[in-house]
């Protein structure tokens, strides 16, 4: 009986995770987003029980207090979509090659034994972006070259384009895709994070103008709100500097790897384009689509035709049993060059310098 075709998701050779089908894909750390969730919703569902409640009836107006209560869940409800679209989404994931490309490879000379020549690989090309050459690696686990600003993950297993890191919080890879919902999301934490600050010790102040004139009165009647304040100034300095940090990395048109791994070593940037330029690139260009297609069917590769073995069988008669060893070598190398292991994934050249 015929096995049942399988999908590209159920296929994948990357770690990550899929749900629903292949309609949602993580990283294998996708725990942590859990941890996440629950850093930001348990402090606003205290804030909403022990401070946004009691400031109902606080501004007569309009029932003006209850647009506390609405903002905190309305505005927590989007940053919750901000994390689950950064983390649910494929970062641009470069699909793998299914072997070497040919046209790069070749032998070395023969020995004096008469030993057929080692397969040899170029490791490093040379592109050309915005007029200056950028150097590209050649990744051995996904065998492609890697575009310009890619890297390989060595937790999702995956090359990324655009490789900014893998965020441990998000549970997946931060790239070219998901950049923009992993900085939105960062950023509209701080702004929670300042709204729930600004709240509590507005509701200080108000126990302090009633029955509580003094600070420490007030705070011992209200120890959510002291300790409200203190979480989120924490919690401020953590996202408050990520956010001012990629504001910095955005107007510069750099990426975290990048910033961490050439701060030193004085090469100019070939891709900044000056901070307008750069936050419509970032921010607000349009996000590509996928190149994965994780729900379809896996194709079978199709495979050239052989060559006329008519001509083989005459120089096998003429040349004897070596006029084929050149072509059992060259598959039993290919074969050996797709399984080794990238021990310099991430070892990616920008501008000039020299590679070894």
């Amino acid at each position: 009986m015929a096995q049942p075709q399988q999908r590209v998701y159920q296929a994948w050779k990357g770690d990550n995770r899929f749900f629903f089908g292949g309609r949602l894909i993580f990283g294998p750390d996708v725990k942590s987003l859990g941890l996440s969730v629950a850093l930001i919703v348990v402090p606003v569902a205290f804030f909403c029980v022990f401070v946004a409640r009691h400031l109902r009836h606080q501004f007569r107006a309009y029932d003006a207090g209850y647009a506390i209560l609405v903002v905190a869940i309305v505005y927590t409800i989007y940053v919750l979509l901000l994390l689950f679209t950064a983390a649910a989404q494929d970062p641009g994931i470069v699909p793998r090659a299914s072997h070497p490309p040919e046209e790069d490879t070749h032998y070395d000379s023969l020995s004096l034994t008469d030993t057929p020549g080692r397969l040899q690989f170029p490791r490093v090309k040379e592109v050309i972006v915005n007029g200056m050459p950028v150097k590209v690696k050649y990744c051995e686990t996904c065998m492609v070259y890697r575009p310009p600003r890619c890297s390989h993950c060595s937790i999702c297993n995956n090359c990324v384009e655009r490789f900014d890191h893998h965020c441990p919080w998000v549970g997946q890879c931060i790239g070219k895709r998901n950049y923009r919902y992993f900085f939105l999301f960062v950023s509209s934490s701080s702004l929670l994070c300042i709204y729930v600050f600004a709240i509590s010790a507005l509701y200080i102040k108000f126990l302090m103008d009633g029955d509580y004139p003094t600070v420490w009165k007030a705070l011992k009647h209200s120890p959510a709100s002291l300790a409200l304040m203190i979480y989120c100034f924490i919690a401020l300095w953590f996202v408050g500097g990520l956010t001012g940090f990629h504001t910095y990395l955005i107007s510069t048109n750099q990426t975290t790897y990048e910033n961490f791994r050439y701060r030193s070593d004085g090469r100019p940037n070939v891709y900044d384009r000056g901070c307008p330029s750069n936050f419509q690139e970032v921010v607000f260009a349009k996000i590509q689509p996928s190149k994965h297609k994780f729900r379809a069917y896996v194709q079978e590769e199709v495979r050239a035709p052989p060559a006329n073995n008519s001509g083989e069988m005459e120089e096998e008669q003429v040349g004897g049993p070596r006029a084929k060893v050149g072509d059992d070598l060259d598959i039993d190398d290919l074969f050996k060059i797709s399984q080794r292991h990238d021990h310099g994934d991430n070892d990616i050249e920008m501008g000039g310098g020299n590679a070894n």
